[in-house]
């Protein structure tokens, strides 16, 4: 064989493996993406324009955690061939089944909250009025679904995580000292120390970055996607894809804030969008945009995960395979969340900006039940066989889960006594 036919079965080899992840890829990506989500935004936003780039390596170390959470979910939906709420209804009997139920629909809808706020916001400053925005992304949401399959939902999904790709040119448009930026990425530190506020901003980016929808919508999809035991190795890959390119966002657009609004008080993406109009009008537009985008991708994944559960609690069809006909209570509940949760945006006075700051903490406060729960059932050997949990999945895993309950609970102290961290 010589030296022309090595080069072209060489290429072929890797046309070959590109195809096959390209035709897994698609869960871990789009839960990934679309955890920077609005209330995402605003707090990669805040945290930039409070601490500049002082916690850019505590960003960093969140990609590795998100991964450990979500390879999980890709194990337990391509074994189980089940979601994740009727995983632990099996498991753990009625009462965790509901509790888990509740605890996902209450964090889901109060989160779905925090992307409308986002999407509308992004779009007035270009002069678009809420009524129309909420009108537009419901529709665009109900298409997306009401086609009856899973691969064309998830393809235009990917094209929208593909979007949120506009932070990076933008950070290279505000010309960031690279010496600080490697410096707040590799050395650790708490710019002003450990107050109630710092507790408050790690928390928040915790939230941001993993949270209890995740668990439920990634475990989701990879069932009504199909995805089979043989596939777990392209699912894990996908999902490391996936959380590079989340913080890889969320790192470019703190830089952004960092380097042009540090020191400043910002309270929501939209702010920030503002503030850096009069600078650069191409660097508002594009968080403008971002933040539309961020906060629709995050509305079309979060909606269905709370849809997916619910048809699996109570027996219905419940998957985007099916037309409306077939499952229509699946489709029911996916409109009554939209709806809802656009109705809220629009009643005078709501403090829109505390919900979108406050649910991120919420979600971390919520967040250690859930993994509970995805550890229990990923130690269960009967039930897993030879993709359960090994020793070192554990260590990580349960490591996590420690440290989310250790900042949730400084940061209650904190509340309690401002002064004690002071």
């Amino acid at each position: 064989m010589n030296i022309f036919s090595k080069i072209y079965y060489r290429y072929r080899r890797v046309v070959k493996t590109l195809q096959l992840y390209f035709l897994i890829a698609g869960p871990g990506i789009i839960v990934m993406v679309a955890d920077n989500d609005a209330g995402g935004l605003t707090t990669y936003t805040a945290t930039g324009a409070k601490f500049g780039y002082g916690l850019l390596w505590f960003l960093i170390l969140l990609g590795p955690v998100a991964y450990f959470v979500q390879e999980m979910t890709v194990r337990l939906g391509a074994v189980t061939k089940r979601g994740h709420a009727e995983a632990i209804f099996d498991a753990f009997g009625p009462f965790w089944g509901w509790f888990s139920l509740i605890d996902l629909v209450l964090s889901d809808w109060l989160t779905l909250i925090t992307e409308f706020i986002g999407m509308t916001a992004a779009l007035r400053i270009f002069g678009v009025p809420n009524i129309v925005t909420i009108l537009i992304v419901t529709v665009l949401m109900l298409i997306m679904v009401l086609q009856g399959k899973y691969w064309t939902w998830e393809k235009v999904a990917i094209v929208f995580c593909a979007l949120n790709l506009i932070y990076v040119p933008a950070a290279f448009l505000v010309h960031p000292d690279l010496h600080q930026v490697i410096r707040g990425a590799l050395i650790p530190n708490f710019p002003g120390g450990l107050t109630g506020e710092m507790f408050f901003f790690l928390m928040a980016n915790i939230g941001t970055t993993i949270a209890p929808w995740m668990v439920f919508f990634q475990q989701s999809s990879v069932v009504d996607k199909g995805l089979q035991e043989k596939d777990i190795p392209w699912g894990k890959l996908d999902t490391a894809v996936g959380a590079t390119f989340t913080v890889f966002v969320a790192f470019f657009c703190i830089i952004v804030t960092g380097t042009l609004l540090k020191g400043m008080n910002i309270q929501s993406a939209d702010q920030a969008a503002r503030m850096l109009m009069p600078i650069s009008r191409y660097l508002g537009t594009f968080l403008a945009i971002g933040l539309f985008d961020a906060g629709f991708l995050g509305a079309i994944c979060i909606s269905l995960a709370s849809s997916w559960a619910f048809g699996e609690v109570f027996g219905w069809a419940h998957s985007l395979n099916h037309k409306i006909r077939e499952a229509p209570w699946f489709y029911a509940s996916y409109f009554l969340l939209i709806f809802s949760a656009g109705c809220v945006v629009l009643i005078p006075g709501a403090p829109l900006v505390l919900i979108t700051l406050f649910v991120q903490v919420i979600a971390t406060t919520l967040l250690p039940a859930a993994l509970v729960f995805l550890i229990l059932l990923l130690n269960d050997a009967t039930l897993m066989g030879k993709y359960k949990n090994t020793l070192w999945q554990n260590i990580v895993n349960i490591g996590i889960v420690t440290i989310i309950i250790v900042l949730s609970t400084l940061y209650s102290i904190s509340a309690l006594f401002p002064g004690l961290f002071t």
